[in-house]
């Protein structure tokens, strides 16, 4: 027997381990219940439906008693003429997200960070996070009010000589209003995790980098960016995650008939064929294929990190 299996036998297993944290720290453990709780029960419980996906669900039947139809409710998916309107929509208005609305909260936080005066800094700070607490109803009845066709803005348009534009009823308006007042919406929000990360960095950094001559634009790209760089690649990746996610509330309230054409998203569907139309099995594949194109996503932009960087998720 070698020194290697004699240590390893005298080694205590991982769950005398974990039994022993345990009983020494149960009562953090006793605080961590209800959140995992929650996640079993409302996470990995309903995974128990994701069956009906393969199946022609009645209710009357039940799960169980439902016929299995293999993968017809996802051919059905995949061939209707809807398929790439969708999966065009989808992609879209999450790129255009990830061009503009992800580098903002980032500009901002490095915006904020060079404001010297504190009071002014903090009054900023406030104006960018309030609009994170408005509801999402409350900002499509905003959008509405200010870009009807006799709203705010044509208002202002016509004053200068410009014809009223319908905004909410022209298709090609969409994504822009979309993506743009997310960017209202969220921008201060969302400098909140950077403007942490920023304050994490050396300040011995900084002032090296002044001994040195280093002006304030060099000491931005040289050290407050790259000092936030995992910040960033990690934000980068769980965004990449959701490309093809965009959340139905939001585009329920504003798109309309006639702007389907580039404001049906996956997830609009999901809802129009799911609860209005109750073709469950249909919805229920159409759901499991966004989440297994969002994982494979999500592993792969991980995994291009991992290979190019040191900077990973997981």
């Amino acid at each position: 027997m070698n020194k290697r299996s004699v240590k390893r036998k005298n080694e205590p297993s991982t769950w005398r381990i974990m039994g022993k944290d345990i009983r020494r720290n149960w009562m953090i453990y006793l605080l961590a219940l209800p959140v995992i709780a929650y996640y079993l029960i409302f996470h990995y419980g309903p995974m128990y439906g994701l069956q009906i996906a393969f199946k022609d669900f009645s209710p009357a039947r039940g799960i169980w008693g439902s016929p299995w139809v293999g993968f017809k409710h996802f051919m059905s998916f995949f061939d209707g003429i809807y398929f790439w309107r969708l999966i065009r929509n989808t992609l879209l208005i999450n790129i255009y997200e990830l061009v503009f609305a992800f580098p903002a909260a980032i500009i901002l936080a490095l915006l904020l960070n060079e404001i010297r005066g504190m009071m002014f800094k903090r009054w900023v700070q406030t104006i960018s996070y309030l609009p994170h607490f408005i509801s999402i109803v409350v900002v499509a009845g905003m959008m509405f009010d200010f870009l009807s066709r006799d709203g705010l803005i044509n208002q202002l348009l016509g004053f200068i000589g410009i014809t009223p534009i319908d905004f909410l009823k022209e298709a090609g308006w969409f994504r822009f209003l979309f993506v743009s007042s997310g960017i209202w919406q969220g921008i201060g929000w969302g400098s909140i995790i950077y403007l942490a990360s920023i304050a994490n960095i050396d300040p011995t950094l900084y002032e090296a980098a002044k001994i040195d001559g280093a002006n304030r634009w060099r000491q931005t790209f040289h050290i407050t960016i790259p000092g936030i760089m995992p910040t960033i690649v990690i934000m980068l990746i769980l965004n990449m995650g959701n490309m093809l996610s965009v959340g139905s509330d939001k585009v329920l309230l504003l798109y309309n008939p006639l702007t389907y054409e580039t404001a049906d998203v996956i997830s609009t569907y999901v809802y129009r064929k799911g609860i209005l139309e109750a073709s469950y099995s249909f919805t229920a594949a159409v759901g499991l294929f966004n989440s297994v194109i969002s994982f494979i996503l999500i592993v792969s932009a991980n995994a291009i990190s991992k290979r190019v960087s040191e900077n990973k998720l997981w």
